[in-house]
């Protein structure tokens, strides 16, 4: 065992988790796909719009026939016609001095290459219009296949789909579309002295909170948790419920029982599951250092610390990456990343990399905020709740002094 509880370095520990596959494509509805990652890029399949229409109520015109005009000398045409919206404006076709009034979002009629505003317009009779302001062409106009033409890329594999990308997909009459699927997370906690959320606990038991932090995580980062409750420290007991689990899952998450203790059944467990092999026992980050990785195909195993703040730091750090590799947005955090500037001294330690729970303060103008540390035992649940982030101190780092401008990976 202490052979095998060797550190590697996070970057290593994020190339592994590069090797696992995306999982399979799968066809959803176009209202159900937002949030989704694309699994085929998607190409234009015919025109958007699919014919010119008018941006402006007013009248259809050839430009030509506005050229030179102004309040002074106005261009008359004549009215052959109404183009009702939803109808075709191919009906009509302008001759030279000729208009037809148009709706916003009408087609124009043959011929007509702008769209005089209604506004720069005057009736004369049913017939005449007088135009006192020049339009050039394709003015208030969107031509066919403006937006996008027939074979035009759209959205690339690898997408995620936002409201507008859907709107456009729906504007080109797609349906439903291809998306990876979303991992199965399997959630169990364990450990002897830990009680549902629901219970009371006895003397000497506590409250499962990791079970709930977890789930909350894997559904933000895009996934879909399964709890499979809590399991007591039994060798054979936990091997049954992993198996169980893996069997319809894509990732396992077992929070608790990773560090080096005759109680501590994970890294057995994972050895002793099906066709799994060990990856990772013990990587140089902190909190979090006694994380273990295995494999089962392309399913992840992972053992998480039990206190909270080390579960999550390692889900964000290696979990999340997983997450998004699976889902085709490669083994990155996905985090977004601010300058901040730290409000005091920071130690560290040369040889791992420290992930400091920190506050952000904002500053008078326009000055990166302050980071300002929220420091506490792994086991406490306060800084959680109080920090905005994480600050990473790189492994090769002695600390940070006072007023060094760094990035703050900020909590989604």
């Amino acid at each position: 065992m202490n052979d095998f509880f060797k550190l590697i370095r996070p970057s290593d520990f994020v190339a592994l988790l590069s090797d696992f596959a995306p999982l399979d494509a799968e066809f959803v509805a176009l209202t159900a796909a937002r949030g989704r990652i694309l699994a085929q890029e998607q190409t234009c399949r015919e025109s958007l719009p699919p014919f010119s229409r008018s941006t402006m109520d007013g009248f259809a015109v050839r430009a030509a026939d506005t050229f030179g005009c102004s309040e002074s000398e106005t261009a008359l045409l004549t009215i052959i016609g109404e183009i009702a919206m939803g109808t075709s404006g191919q009906a009509l076709s302008l001759r030279p001095g000729q208009a037809a009034r148009i709706w916003t979002g009408g087609e124009l009629p043959q011929k007509a290459d702008a769209v005089v505003m209604v506004e720069y317009t005057q009736l004369l009779d049913e017939e005449t219009v007088a135009v006192f302001r020049p339009v050039a062409p394709g003015e208030n106009v969107i031509r066919a296949g403006e937006d996008y033409a027939p074979g035009a890329p759209v959205l690339g594999c690898g997408s995620r789909l936002r409201p507008q990308d859907l709107g456009v997909l729906s504007g080109l009459g797609v349906t439903s579309v291809p998306v990876y699927r979303r991992p199965r997370v399997a959630i169990l906690s364990t450990g002897d002295e830990l009680v549902p959320t629901e219970q009371t606990p006895p003397p000497g038991k506590i409250r499962d909170i990791n079970s709930t932090t977890l789930a909350a995580l894997v559904e933000e980062a895009g996934g879909i948790a399964v709890s499979h409750g809590i399991c007591g420290d039994d060798f054979d007991q936990m091997l049954a419920v992993c198996t169980e689990a893996l069997a319809d899952a894509d990732v396992l998450l077992l929070s608790g029982g990773s560090s080096v203790g005759k109680r501590d059944f994970t890294h057995r467990v994972f050895a002793a599951v099906p066709e799994s092999r060990m990856l990772v026992h013990g990587v140089s980050v902190r909190p979090g250092k006694p994380t273990i990785l295995a494999r089962q195909g392309n399913k992840a195993l992972f053992g998480l610390p039990g206190h909270a703040a080390s579960a999550l730091v390692i889900f964000y750090c290696f979990v999340r990456p997983l997450l998004r590799q699976y889902s085709g947005l490669g083994a990155t955090l996905g985090l977004q990343a601010i300058r901040a500037v730290t409000a005091q001294q920071m130690p560290s330690v040369i040889g791992r990399e420290d992930y400091v729970r920190v506050r952000l303060t904002p500053q008078d103008n326009g000055a990166p905020p302050l980071a300002v540390p929220v420091y506490g035992k792994s086991g406490l649940l306060n800084p959680l709740v109080r920090a905005d982030g994480l600050l990473p101190i790189g492994r090769d780092v002695e600390g940070l002094d006072k007023g060094v401008e760094c990035p703050v990976l900020l909590f989604p």
